[in-house]
């Protein structure tokens, strides 16, 4: 009589958590999005943007960071994510779950810190300072010693020009200013990383 076995189906896919930084991220921004619509932007405005506020509150530090979180609509939030989730997973895979987390929060400190001081009248909310953080820091992962990738040299040039240009003829030059800290936090993050892993 013969005997049956099973043999593992190596053509089944499965769903594994690939980028847990990411995904948590994620999901605080979807969190927040979804709290600033029940509550009419009052939560968004409390804890997810950033503006001047008393020194002496414990919520201005906390806005500080928080702010990365906070959207104003759909529209912005999904903007946001789509790049973090192409990209973040990458970084997160290449430097390590710590490093990562460490960039976000410096990213979201020199952002939050420099509106603070200098734009009085606006709040500040939004990923888009992590998100050209991320797409800088991406750009440096071929940087080796001595040697720039031709491909660093190009999203940079773009990147800045685009900015600077909306900078001078948009409407709104707060976000092109969180950009370009952004980028700036991103490149110098990541030159520092892949110097001290040589």
């Amino acid at each position: 009589m013969k005997k049956r076995t099973s043999v593992p189906n190596s053509k089944r896919f499965k769903i594994v958590l690939n980028s847990p930084v990411i995904l948590t991220f994620t999901l605080i921004s979807v969190v927040s999005l979804i709290l600033g619509l029940i509550t009419k932007g009052a939560s968004t405005r409390l804890v997810f943007s950033v503006y001047r506020s008393s020194l002496r509150s414990p919520l201005t530090y906390l806005r500080f960071f928080t702010h990365v979180f906070g959207h104003a609509n759909l529209s912005h939030l999904a903007g946001n994510l789509m790049m973090i989730l192409v990209i973040g997973p990458m970084l997160e895979e290449r430097y390590g779950a710590g490093p990562l987390i460490v960039m976000i929060l410096l990213t979201a400190l020199v952002t939050g810190v420099i509106h603070f001081i200098f734009f009085q009248s606006t709040a500040l909310l939004g990923a888009s300072g992590v998100v050209f953080a991320m797409i800088l820091l991406a750009s440096m992962t071929g940087i080796r010693d001595r040697e720039i990738p031709i491909t660093f040299i190009l999203v940079t040039v773009l990147y800045l020009g685009q900015q600077i240009y909306e900078g001078f003829f948009a409407s709104d030059n707060v976000s092109q200013l969180t950009h370009i800290i952004g980028g700036i936090v991103g490149a110098v993050f990541g030159y520092l990383v892949n110097k001290r892993r040589k």
